[in-house]
């Protein structure tokens, strides 16, 4: 009986996870809808793309070596010869089908998923100039070496932040958002504005969504898809025989409950959507953009706060996005959708709001800390500034970074992949018209 209970409980894990991954998808379908509403009808298609590829550039190199970097390197910048690190490696017996192992598979894809979310990040921000394969090259980057290596040192049990400051970023606003936005920051440094962004007196001009509507779906399903990325933050063990069943614990090994995500998320999304309508006094884009920096600014704390708090944090997390979108717009850094300031400025309220209204919360030997939280601050959004400004610096003198200016003016759709992804409205009644005609007047030569 014991056998067949354990291995019950491990399959009721296996399932949780594969369908936590599989909704995950609704954030990667989210970001492309929710891009290619941002981006003009002659960016569309290419917008588009540039999503779908993501998925198929990092999942392979994920596999390859992203796996092995999040448990080889949770002490430091040498890698560790330890037997987790072994079982991560590509040829190793626990990377594929094994009858005797059903937790890695489901572990390795919720990852890759988070993966995706990461990149994802990037890619709207730098939209209707950057090159496809230069593109490509940073989100791969970003995807299976970056972020990983900002999760190994602080989103998990053996990471050092943790351990010896005692870091807590149970939701990830620290290694997935803010390690993104630093990246992407570095990287729009070197890329520059579309044109026509500022004036020639430096001032910037509005490039408003083609399709409004359409974006403020991609972002509902990004919210709903965010619920399950937040499931898979939960750690589901089995108890050992004759042992008190084991509770649902953060990454860090302490005690939580999903419950506290149906509460806090929820009260987060709801605080930034106010947050953001507030202070942008109403303005869609902003106000809807502040439901995900809600969602955003609780992360760090979501398993430990109160539901009330998590609305407060998520209301201030909102009017900081549209704060910092807007400082950074008249600073002359062009975020097409605002990343930076939803992914980075409330992924950094996040770890902050932790230290604020949680220091001294024990996680085993390891207590929070504002100070703590500080560092882990400074170093995720080194880890994430440093090789997005490098390797796009190499990029940029190399001549591979951003597409021609005879390419940006007409458009990467018809430019790059030589199709129209949006036929403007006029021309496609033009064609109908023309092809009704010509069906009623030989129509009427068969008539008798």
């Amino acid at each position: 009986m014991e056998g067949d209970a354990r291995l019950f409980a491990e399959k009721t894990i296996e399932t949780f996870y594969f369908w936590t991954g599989v909704l995950m998808w609704l954030i990667h379908a989210g970001f492309m809808i929710y891009e290619a509403g941002v981006a003009r009808q002659k960016n569309v298609l290419m917008t588009m793309m540039k999503n779908l590829l993501t998925c198929a550039v990092i999942t392979p190199t994920f596999f390859l070596f992203g796996w092995w970097i999040y448990y080889a390197f949770q002490g430091g910048l040498v890698p560790a010869d330890t037997a987790a690190a072994a079982d991560a490696l590509p040829w190793s017996d626990r990377m594929g089908p094994n009858l005797d192992d059903n937790i890695t598979g489901v572990f390795w894809f919720a990852f890759l998923l988070f993966s995706f979310t990461t990149a994802s990040i990037m890619s709207g921000a730098a939209i209707e100039r950057i090159r496809l394969g230069a593109y490509l090259l940073l989100a791969m980057i970003l995807g299976s070496v970056v972020w990983i290596l900002a999760a190994a040192w602080g989103w998990s049990d053996g990471a050092w932040l943790y351990k010896k400051f005692g870091f807590h970023d149970w939701g990830a606003g620290g290694c997935v958002h803010t390690v993104a936005a630093a990246f992407t920051f570095g990287v729009l440094l070197n890329l520059g504005p579309r044109i026509g962004k500022y004036d020639d007196q430096g001032r910037p001009q509005s490039i408003p969504p083609h399709n409004l509507p359409m974006t403020m779906l991609g972002l509902m399903l990004i919210f709903t898809g965010f619920y399950a990325f937040y499931a898979a933050c939960a750690v589901f063990g089995i108890a050992e025989p004759g042992a008190d069943p084991e509770p649902w614990r953060s990454i860090y090994g302490t005690p939580m409950t999903l419950g506290s995500l149906a509460f806090t998320v929820t009260m987060g999304f709801a605080g930034g959507v106010m947050g953001a309508f507030i202070v942008s006094r109403g303005d869609p884009y902003w106000t809807i953009s502040g439901g995900l920096a809600g969602m955003i600014s609780i992360a760090s704390g979501v398993d430990v706060y109160h539901p009330a708090l998590g609305y407060l944090i998520g209301f201030a997390g909102g009017a900081v996005a549209v704060l910092v979108g807007n400082r950074l717009e008249r600073s002359g850094i062009d975020d097409a959708v605002g990343a930076i300031a939803v992914h980075g400025g409330a992924g950094v309220w996040s770890m902050l709001a932790m230290g604020l209204f949680a220091s001294g919360y024990p996680q085993h030997e390891h207590v929070t800390s504002l100070g703590g939280q500080l560092v882990g601050i400074a170093v995720m959004i080194g880890v994430g500034l440093v090789p997005g400004y490098l390797i796009s610096l190499l990029l940029k003198r190399a001549g591979l970074l951003r597409v021609s200016r005879e390419v940006e003016l007409a458009g990467l759709d018809v430019a790059e992949l030589g199709i129209e992804g949006v036929v403007p409205a006029a021309v496609s009644g033009e064609a109908q018209g023309t092809s009704i005609e010509v069906d009623e007047h030989q129509a009427r030569s068969q008539l008798p």
